[in-house]
């Protein structure tokens, strides 16, 4: 892969459609190296599908999609998923197979050796707050909820890809596991300087996680910018999500008036 290319991810004039209904339209942005782009939006405003171009899993209709510079139709498309961490909200873990063998997935298909990968795995446990002595050797069905999104999180890490793509990946959590993994996730970010697109339809955790925010809005980017400049924003959909925002916040001022 190129270093030169200032962008990770590039959409040039992108649009996908199925059955003559544009799923998204006429997306142009870019996503520079390092940084953590969030997708935001309500259901069904394209978010999703958005990045499942960026992966391939879907072909752009009209426009290219460029990874590194190069546009994903010219990827070979295991070449371009193995070198891209997926995380989904649903886990994704193999269930017959061991915490060190789900982390190490890729490496495994990628040729390393057992060593390396038994070394990566343990880094990456640890990195993520899991001792590898202690879940390495255990399945995913003896892990809660919030210790198999960190699995996931590894797993996604596992062959230090350029780019990680996460969809919803705190979601199904509850609450509290959900802010620690919020957190957590941040700072696993910020000190690998991985280029992140993440979706979510939680405006908080777009403020919490994001150096920019790309609002999605019935398939089109309708604002794109900082935490800052989406708060300015006079667009509808993204007054909407800021008072939705508010009210959120003003519950919680009168719960602790209470």
């Amino acid at each position: 892969m190129s270093s030169e290319n200032e962008y990770a991810v590039e959409f040039l004039d992108v649009s996908y459609r199925i059955q003559r209904r544009n799923l998204v339209s006429n997306l142009n942005f870019k996503v520079r190296r390092g940084e953590a782009l969030v997708l935001l939006g309500r259901s069904g405003s394209g978010k999703t599908t958005t990045m499942k171009l960026i992966n391939h899993l879907y072909v752009p209709t009209t426009g290219e999609v460029l990874v590194e510079g190069k546009p994903t139709t010219r990827w070979d498309a295991i070449e371009l998923r193995r070198k891209i961490g997926y995380v989904i909200q649903a886990y994704g873990l193999f269930p017959h197979f061991t915490i060190e063998r789900n982390v190490g997935i890729v490496p495994s298909l990628l040729g390393w050796d057992s060593d390396r990968i038994h070394q990566r795995v343990s880094e990456l446990l640890e990195l993520v707050g899991l001792d590898p002595q202690y879940f390495a050797k255990r399945y995913p069905r003896q892990l809660s909820g919030g210790q198999r999104q960190r699995v996931g999180v590894a797993r996604a890490l596992a062959a230090d890809p350029p780019v990680m793509l996460m969809d919803e990946p705190f979601g199904a959590l509850d609450p509290i596991t959900r802010v620690e993994l919020q957190q957590e996730f941040r700072r696993l970010q910020q000190q690998l300087g991985k280029t992140v697109v993440f979706v979510t339809h939680d405006i908080q955790e777009a403020f919490l996680l994001a150096s920019r925010i790309g609002l999605m809005d019935d398939g089109k980017m309708v604002e794109l910018g900082t935490r800052g400049e989406f708060i300015r924003s006079q667009h509808p959909e993204a007054r909407a999500f800021m008072d939705c925002l508010r009210s959120v916040e003003e519950a919680e001022a009168a719960a602790l008036e209470e």
